[in-house]
């Protein structure tokens, strides 16, 4: 994919309206109050040495970094929000709002920014060490806890 349709994809997922319930629609997770979208789907590394998943999360972050640029020449600084205390408050039983409940479990931070009562934010998920990496549009109301 390029960076052309990734900021395709944002602009689309801005424009959408949230559902009632939560909902899978191809490529995208919706819920009351957010959308998350995979912009990207690397191959999984269930064969590998260790050396493909070096560069393939290499290359995730740099297609973050780079989209993150333009994002930001758009709406200025953003927020880097790391999702790893989401996760340990959310294992010690805190109920967290989605979508930050399940980020917070694949995706160890997100680059965010406030536009039009929305936050959008863009990350680097992955699973588990052997399961693809993803680069993931986040479009919420909802704030972070």
């Amino acid at each position: 994919m390029t960076t052309a349709r990734h900021l395709a994809t944002i602009d689309l997922l801005r424009s959408r309206a949230f559902p009632a319930r939560p909902e899978r629609s191809g490529s995208v997770d919706s819920g009351p109050g957010f959308h998350v979208g995979e912009l990207a789907t690397s191959e999984d590394f269930w064969e590998d040495d260790g050396t493909r998943r070096v560069l393939a999360e290499e290359q995730y972050e740099a297609e973050r970094d780079g989209l993150t640029a333009l994002l930001t020449a758009r709406w200025g600084p953003p927020d880097e929000l790391s999702l790893w205390s989401l996760l340990e408050r959310n294992m010690e039983g805190e109920e967290l709002p989605e979508p930050w409940s399940t980020l917070s479990s694949h995706t160890p931070r997100l680059t965010l920014w406030r536009a039009d009562e929305r936050w959008i934010g863009v990350g680097v998920s992955q699973w588990d060490k052997e399961l693809p990496f993803q680069l993931l549009a986040v479009i919420t109301e909802v704030d972070p806890p």
